[in-house]
């Protein structure tokens, strides 16, 4: 039995032609365009929804893409999927097709969070020198690209750098360093994550924050790093490119911010 797919149009929520064990699984069926993905917490309660949603919209703006969103629409029919699943938490994709618009593609799965001992001792990443087509909109395209990427064994996620030697965002995820006491990130050139936008306005309350990507040639002087993400939060970072973060655990600084946009994430829940 799949997961939960349907397809919402003008005269309601369809059952999809064809059926999927994953969101992974479901991306080939689906057709071109924008999407965004998040995940409920307490069974039916997401994180920044409407959000979410602007920024589907501005994707689909960027990519030429007329959509014009019943939000009421699709909240309800999100929120039939996501019964339909019973799952304990739910992970879920909107993808809006370029072809047409106002064929919604909703398909859920069930969300597992990341494993304590991942967060406890921190993840590796590795640098790839991929580019995002338009890196401001969040197209479907970008899901098949990345899976390009071949990262070695144990690392976790990659990192796009750039043709200069910047390091970017992440293949699912926005990258941050923390460098001389303040934090950096790449201020442009990067998928705006919703995550992001949390984070950025928590992290002035514990560090400088500087919106300009490190370079390569900085990793030595790197003194803390993670990333972000709608799903996993805050993720701390140990090594990039086999090199070691300072002492290769999760830095300070990382842990308060990671602690501060979880209590942030429980203020802010709204219901479906």
């Amino acid at each position: 039995m799949g997961i939960p797919i349907g397809i919402l149009t003008p005269d309601g929520l369809q059952e999809a032609p064809y059926s999927a064990d994953s969101l992974a699984a479901a991306v080939p069926f689906e057709p071109e365009g924008v999407y965004t993905i998040t995940r409920t917490f307490n069974r039916d309660h997401v994180l920044m929804l409407d959000e979410h949603l602007d920024r589907l919209e501005e994707s689909a703006r960027l990519e030429n893409i007329p959509l014009r969103l019943d939000r009421a629409a699709l909240r309800a029919a999100l929120r039939t999927l996501i019964e339909r699943g019973g799952y304990p938490e739910s992970r879920f994709r909107i993808t809006v097709p370029r072809a047409r618009p106002d064929h919604l593609y909703l398909s859920v799965e069930p969300f597992t969070p990341l494993p304590a001992e991942l967060i406890q001792q921190g993840v590796r990443v590795a640098t790839v020198p991929l580019a995002r087509r338009n890196p401001a909109a969040k197209t479907t395209d970008w899901m098949s690209q990345r899976k390009a990427a071949a990262l070695p064994e144990g690392v976790y996620e990659g990192v796009l750098v750039s043709p200069d030697g910047l390091l970017l965002e992440g293949l699912s995820s926005n990258f941050y360093a923390v460098m001389g006491g303040v934090l950096r990130t790449a201020g442009e050139g990067v998928l705006s994550g919703i995550a992001r936008r949390a984070l950025l306005a928590l992290a002035p309350n514990y560090l400088p924050v500087r919106l300009e990507p490190i370079h390569k040639a900085e990793l030595g002087a790197v003194e803390e790093a993670f990333l972000t993400s709608a799903s996993r939060g805050v993720v701390p970072i140990v090594a990039i490119d086999g090199q070691v973060i300072a002492d290769g655990r999760p830095g300070a600084q990382t842990m308060r911010l990671r602690e501060a946009y979880e209590e942030w994430a429980q203020a802010h829940l709204t219901p479906l």
